[in-house]
């Protein structure tokens, strides 16, 4: 099924940097009014600065679902269009152990991947319900594919909007309304840099400085291209977007060695 966006309203969370950002910027390009929301006040102006089109700004925090609701009712209100997409995109991070885990700081990530996805998805689901069209797209990871140390509240949430997504997507058979989940491997954000981290060393004795530094090594995807295939993946019809090609490595070794991957992706970093 072959799904419009270009030139159609589109909402997206998170747009004050990364993926959501760049996403933002893509389709205002491609003719989309863009309702771009973000808990950074700051960083949100400056995308909607950068835009070529119609944009409404929205400082949200989607851990709170009353708010959520508030800002899908001003989205409502403000558009002339049908809306045709929701990017439930926000996200942050943390690194540390499950025996060394700070509970709270498990909560917050869990407050803003997971229930800020849901929340996201509630609030406008009913537009899109109603006018019988459109799509919801949810920000999973490679983490929602693998589990990874240190990764453990990440991966839980990830895990969980990828359970989410689907189950969403079977009661949305026989409607004009989709649901998509987005699976990132390594993107050049910020990400790493604004994680929650306690620990001054990781296992491997790295520092935050460190592990950003070798993550933007890794990552093998900036935000723009990210957004491209994101964008494209969704346009083409797709229920699950694969972004880099370090996700579909992670993709395949989750299917091929369901128990086995992380000793495989262990020797494949130590060279």
């Amino acid at each position: 099924m072959v799904r419009r966006i270009s030139g159609r309203p589109a909402v997206i969370t998170g747009a004050a940097s990364g993926i959501g950002r760049s996403l933002a910027r893509r389709l205002s390009r491609n003719g989309c009014p863009v309702a771009i929301a973000d808990v950074d006040e700051v960083e949100l102006e400056k995308t909607a600065a950068s835009l070529t089109g119609p944009v409404l700004t929205r400082v949200l925090d989607v851990r709170d679902a009353g708010d959520v609701r508030e800002f899908a009712r001003e989205v409502e209100d403000w558009l002339d269009l049908p809306l045709a997409a929701v990017f439930n995109n926000a996200g942050v991070a943390t690194s540390t152990s499950v025996l060394d885990s700070v509970p709270e700081d498990d909560t917050w990530l869990f407050d803003i991947n997971y229930w800020g996805v849901v929340h996201g998805t509630r609030a406008f689901l009913p537009q899109l319900v109603k006018q019988n069209y459109g799509v919801v797209v949810n920000t999973s990871s490679v983490f929602g594919l693998v589990g990874m140390p240190n990764q453990s509240a990440y991966c839980a949430a990830k895990f969980a909007v990828r359970g989410f997504t689907d189950s969403l997507r079977q009661e949305l058979r026989g409607t004009g309304v989709s649901a998509v989940t987005v699976h990132p491997g390594g993107i050049k954000t910020n990400i790493i840099r604004n994680a929650r981290v306690y620990s001054e060393l990781d296992v491997r004795g790295r520092s935050r400085e460190q592990m950003a530094a070798d993550f933007d090594k890794m990552a093998l995807t900036t935000p723009d291209k990210a957004a491209e295939i994101i964008h494209r993946g969704v346009e083409k019809g797709k229920s699950r977007v694969l972004v880099g090609p370090d996700a579909y490595v992670f993709d395949a070794l989750a299917r091929i060695m369901p128990t086995h991957y992380f000793s495989v992706m262990a020797k494949l970093y130590d060279r």
